[in-house]
């Protein structure tokens, strides 16, 4: 099995067009992660990052908002680099444009013409601009008052007296660095190998593979004595085998689907009758995708810090309690969040699966599923399939998503283990790995085909 894989691998060096299309994406990817460590002139890196060390070595388990925005930029934030921002914004304006499409009709009628899709993409850069130019202020104030964000940071990050112009200066170097994280993301769409934006988000998150590698060492080696403890090696084979675990989940779940098979009925064309044939529908389980958990994350960031802030300013004990009991690991936090998840599975179903226009499109190419009568019964048909399906998915999400606070809070594993190997990181790299390796097996079949077909009939023989 390792030998298949390995020579599967040879072979994509040995097709001209697809080594020079791997060779491009390792390129890019390279700048993407110089962005990331590139600091904006004015400010104080190197002050930020021994705070952030020093913090990591005495807040034990830890685990934060603040860690999990970093998380997805590829530790740019700490370095106050350029590329502070990420590909976020692209990312937040895509989504929105795809929600407004599912309810304004212009939009909606606009990706079904002719170059429409190009206008929606031209509208989702705009809307990116704007998002960024409004970011990149909060966060050139979050750094002029460092205490607002790291409670206990005693120093100053701005090294400019004239505020102003360190603003306009930060803003303008943030935007730019998030449309040149598109842009570049864009080009391995075109001119290298797999999803572009989408690989530019994995690549920040693999960058914390070497935090994650010592976190992993500690379990083993733990430090005061204990390397050879019995109970300490058990209890880091036991999370090793649940951490191996759960990316087992994720791949399994990723790739399910409920087939739905299709008939198709016999049609005349001219004077010609073409029998019809069987197909099937897929529906996958996860349809969502990483959606739900960004959507719930995003908006549970702002409670706790409205909450804090409007106690502290109006002298309210009570909204000071509130605040802790909403803050990120705690219970109540991780039971909202867990619904939260389940409902927007089945917002975003509903605003992309469109089982109606489905059912038409059945109807009209002279399709049907078996036991089903088309048009609204069709229809129905998938609503209640999807939904049943959409459940499964959405409590797989839900588990995902408190799987990090659970191993951080309750079992004492280093935050940035417990997040690389569950939550959103774990579905966005599997996600992107899986897309990435189909599409080098499509180049390796369109040149290599007869040598799979022959594999094929051996095994059909014997």
């Amino acid at each position: 099995m390792l030998a298949s894989i390995i020579n599967t691998f040879v072979n994509c060096f040995k097709i001209p067009e697809l080594r020079s299309r791997i060779f491009f994406t390792l390129i890019v990817l390279a700048v993407c992660r110089a962005i990331a460590i590139i600091p904006i002139p004015g400010l104080d890196a190197r002050a930020l990052m021994d705070y952030l060390d020093q913090l990591s070595k005495t807040s034990g388990a830890g685990g934060s908002l603040f860690e999990m925005y970093s998380l997805f930029t590829g530790r740019a934030v700490e370095h106050c680099a350029i590329g502070t921002l990420g590909i976020m914004p692209y990312i937040s304006a895509t989504i929105i444009i795809q929600l407004l499409g599912a309810v304004v009709p212009t939009l909606s009628k606009l990706a079904r013409e002719e170059g429409g899709r190009a206008k929606i993409v031209q509208y989702g850069r705009y809307l990116t601009v704007l998002l960024c130019l409004g970011q990149g202020y909060v966060m050139a104030l979050g750094w002029e008052h460092p205490q607002n964000i790291y409670r206990d940071f005693q120093g100053v990050l701005v090294l400019y007296d004239v505020k102003w112009w360190f603003r306009i200066q930060t803003v303008l170097m943030l935007t730019g660095g998030t449309l040149l994280l598109m842009w570049l993301g864009e080009q391995i769409s075109e001119r290298g190998i797999g999803n572009g934006v989408s690989l530019v988000i994995t690549i920040g998150i693999l960058a914390r593979l070497p935090d994650t590698m010592q976190a992993l060492y500690l379990l083993f080696f733990p430090p005061g004595g204990e390397a050879f403890s019995k109970v300490v090696i058990l209890k880091g084979l036991a999370l090793v085998c649940l951490l191996l675990g759960v990316v087992a989940a994720v791949i399994a779940v990723t790739q399910a689907q409920r087939k739905i098979p299709v008939q198709h009925a016999q049609r005349a064309v001219g004077r010609k009758v073409i029998s019809g044939g069987s197909s099937f529908m897929p529906l996958r389980v996860n349809h969502a995708g990483v959606m739900p958990i960004i959507f719930a994350q995003a908006i549970l960031m702002f409670p706790h810090q409205i909450l804090d802030l409007l106690g502290k300013q109006l002298d309210l004990k009570f909204l000071r309690e509130i605040a802790v009991k909403v803050g990120y690991g705690e219970p109540l936090y991780v039971v909202i969040e867990a619904l939260m998840i389940i409902f927007f599975s089945y917002f975003w179903v509903a605003t992309q699966f469109n089982e109606i226009q489905i059912a038409d499109d059945l109807k009209k190419s002279g399709g049907y599923i078996p036991g089903v009568r088309p048009g609204q019964a069709t229809s129905d048909f998938l609503h209640r399939t999807m939904s049943r399906v959409t459940l499964a998915g959405a409590l797989f999400l839900a588990g995902i998503a408190i799987f990090p606070v659970i191993l951080s809070r309750q079992m004492g594993v280093s935050f940035s283990l417990a997040s690389f190997f569950g939550g959103t990181s774990i579905l966005i790299t599997v996600g992107v790995m899986l897309d990435t390796l189909r599409q080098m097996e499509a180049h390796l079949l369109m040149r290599h085909y007869d040598g799979f077909l022959k594999k094929s009939r051996v095994r059909g023989r014997f």
